[in-house]
């Protein structure tokens, strides 16, 4: 007679007595058998353990996740490509980061180093691999890759060789991230940047080296040392090419709007009694100190680097000293990069703020662009 109701109609079997484990399982759950869509004992689908996730969660967006809105990207992973990402999640500057380099266990191996710090910081995905997809909708690339100098290797063919190693970075870069801002930290940072930009074929302002805000950096706490004052207390700037010819702007040194070629107008000349020239000697050579005592150089360029980053990523309008394409200005006439104070916000390079400069000041930073050119022209394949 039962057999004759509705199969809807008809009363359900009793339920088996579950067992002591199922009882006391929170992850075993009741589900319908797959062919008769009811609650069998019987039935092997009668008593599934559904996994932790879907007895936890209940989902309720379908489809993939949206893209990152505000994705850093590395290009090399050794000391100063690091020290660039640590400073970067520190101050929380990306939703995620990826890191990318032809060394696979050391990049497995930072990754997951920072990965298991994660519960510290609030980037919630950190990419690596060795394939450059990994980059892709960078809203900004940080370029630390390169070949080092070999003792007694001209600066020429060093560069050269650098020009074969990003004639793979750039184009894979570009590639996968074709509306990025790409920022060159590799060295020599001013002739390298002109070859990101030759090869990139971004627009200039979307391509900026780091120049010398680093030795603007180490010019201000070396000042404020001798002053007695706090580094961000002493305006000063220091332009041109990062390295020996950059330019250190003494008629623009200042503390509280003091000028300081007012209270001493021969400073950081040949004839100033008090040797303010030596200062910038000492910026110049900081590097060459630092290398010597530890190796190598990382956590100011590293400081530094996120703070350029900063400037971009959260659209500052900041004045930072890097390096951008400047022929056409102080009387330069070459296809330079050189470090001028610019204006950087989410589209890279606003504007370039016209500094004046005294006549000696000019004619130093037009010598370090012809530094510069000597070594760009011979440049090959580009």
């Amino acid at each position: 007679m039962l057999n004759s109701l509705p199969a809807s109609s008809r009363p359900r079997p009793p339920l088996a007595p579950a067992s002591r484990a199922s009882r006391t399982s929170s992850a075993r759950r009741r589900l319908p058998c797959r062919s008769c869509r009811r609650l069998r004992p019987s039935c092997d689908s009668y008593w599934i353990m559904a996994s932790i996730l879907q007895t936890l969660t209940t989902p309720l967006a379908s489809g993939p996740a949206e893209p990152p809105w505000n994705k850093v990207s590395v290009v090399g992973v050794g000391q100063v490509g690091m020290a660039c990402a640590v400073s970067i999640l520190l101050r929380e500057l990306c939703d995620e980061l990826a890191l990318v380099d032809v060394i696979e266990d050391r990049l497995k191996g930072e990754q997951m180093d920072l990965l298991h710090g994660s519960v510290f910081i609030k980037t919630p995905k950190i990419l690596a691999d060795k394939d450059y997809a990994v980059t892709a909708n960078s809203r900004l690339v940080v370029v630390t890759a390169g070949v080092r100098q070999q003792e007694g290797e001209s600066r020429l063919n060093l560069v050269q060789r650098n020009v074969n190693v990003f004639k793979h970075i750039i184009p894979q870069i570009v590639k996968y991230s074709p509306n990025c801002i790409i920022l060159v930290v590799s060295n020599p940072v001013d002739v390298l940047t002109y070859v990101t930009w030759k090869l990139s074929g971004l627009p200039k302002h979307r391509v900026i080296g780091s120049g010398t805000n680093l030795d603007t950096a180490r010019f201000r706490y070396l000042m404020g040392e001798k002053l007695g004052v706090h580094s961000s207390s002493f305006d000063g700037w220091v332009l041109g090419e990062h390295g020996d010819s950059s330019v250190p702007v003494w008629s623009g040194t200042s503390v509280a709007g003091v000028n300081l070629q007012k209270l001493n107008p021969d400073i950081g000349r040949d004839n100033d009694k008090e040797d303010w020239k030596a200062v910038h000697k000492d910026v110049v050579d900081s590097a060459y100190t630092v290398i010597k005592l530890k190796g190598f150089t990382n956590w100011a360029i590293g400081f530094s680097v996120a703070n350029l980053v900063e400037s971009m990523m959260k659209n500052l309008g900041r004045v930072h000293p890097v390096s951008t394409m400047v022929q056409g200005m102080y009387g330069i006439s070459d296809e330079v990069f050189l470090s001028l104070p610019c204006v950087l916000n989410s589209g890279g390079v606003n504007s370039i703020i016209n500094m004046t400069l005294a006549d000696d000041e000019t004619d130093r930073l037009r010598k370090s662009a012809s530094t510069l050119w000597a070594i760009q022209k011979d440049l090959k394949d580009l």
